[in-house]
C-alpha cells in the first residue's frame, strides 16, 4: 500500500478521466506535486456506461509513477469477476456500483480480505435505501452527482440532499464510512458539498481543465476547510 494514505482526512482526488491521456504519468506527477490526496481512476466497459476507459494494464503501468493511493471506480457489469485484476494492478480503494453487483456483500468482503478499502457507489436515481444492508461493511459510499459515463458534466443539485441524508444515516447509526462525491465537483460548489457532509471529493475537468493545478487544489481545500458542517 502506498505510504501517503490520508483516508481519515477530507481528500481531493483528481480524476484522470479528464487528463491528457498522452501524458498520463506527467499529469499524475503534476497533481501529486500540486497537493492531491488520491488519484481517481474511472474504469468503464462500454456496457454499464457508454464509454471505454482504463483496464488493469494501464493502471499497473501508472502505479509505478506515484505513491498516491489509487481510488479505482468500477463502472462495469459483473464487477465481482474482475476485483482481483484491479487489486493486483494497484488499487488501494475499489468501488463497485450497487446497480451492477448482485452479490455486493460478497464483493465488498473479498476486497477487504485482500487488504484494500471497499466502497459502493450509487447512481443519481438510486435511493439510499439500496445500500442500508451493506452500509456497515464498506469503507466509503460514493454519491454520483452526475449520470456516469462522461467527464465534464454539471453537478445535479438534488445530490446535496442525498449527501445530507446519507450523513444523517451514518451519524445516527454511528457508522464510520466516508462519503465520496463524484461528478461536477468544482471550486464554486465544493464548499456546499463539504457542508452537506462529504469527505472525499473527486474532481476531473475542474482541475485538469485549468492551467495551474496547485492553485486550483489549494483553492478547493481552502473552501472545504471554510465550510461549516
Amino acid at each position: 500500500m502506498p505510504s501517503l494514505w490520508v483516508f481519515d482526512m477530507k481528500c481531493i482526488a483528481p480524476s484522470i478521466l479528464s487528463s491528457d491521456f498522452s501524458a498520463l504519468a506527467d499529469e499524475i506527477a503534476r497533481v501529486e506535486q500540486a497537493g492531491a490526496d488520491m488519484i481517481h481512476i474511472d474504469v468503464m466497459d462500454g456496457h454499464f456506461v457508454p464509454n471505454l476507459t482504463f483496464g488493469p494494464p494501464v493502471i499497473a503501468a501508472i502505479r509505478k509513477t506515484t505513491k498516491l493511493p489509487f481510488d479505482v471506480h468500477l463502472m462495469i457489469e459483473n464487477p465481482g469477476r474482475f476485483l482481483d485484476d484491479y487489486i493486483d494492478a494497484g488499487a488501494d480503494m475499489l468501488t463497485v456500483h450497487i446497480e451492477a453487483e448482485v452479490h455486493c456483500h460478497r464483493s465488498v468482503d473479498h476486497v477487504k480480505k485482500r487488504g484494500v478499502k471497499a466502497a459502493v457507489a450509487l447512481n443519481p436515481s438510486t435511493p439510499l435505501a439500496s445500500i442500508e444492508e451493506i452500509l456497515g461493511d464498506v469503507d466509503a459510499v460514493m454519491i454520483m452527482a452526475v449520470n456516469p459515463g462522461y467527464g465534464g458534466q454539471s453537478f445535479i443539485p438534488s445530490s446535496l440532499s442525498k449527501i445530507r441524508r446519507l450523513r444523517e444515516m451514518l451519524d445516527r447509526t454511528g457508522l464510520a464510512a466516508r462519503i465520496e462525491v463524484d461528478g461536477g465537483v468544482k471550486i464554486d460548489n465544493i464548499a456546499h458539498i463539504s457542508a452537506a457532509g462529504a469527505d472525499l471529493f473527486v474532481a476531473g475537468s475542474a482541475i485538469f481543465g485549468t492551467d495551474d493545478y496547485r492553485t486550483t487544489i489549494e483553492t478547493m481545500r481552502r473552501r472545504i476547510d471554510e465550510a461549516i458542517v
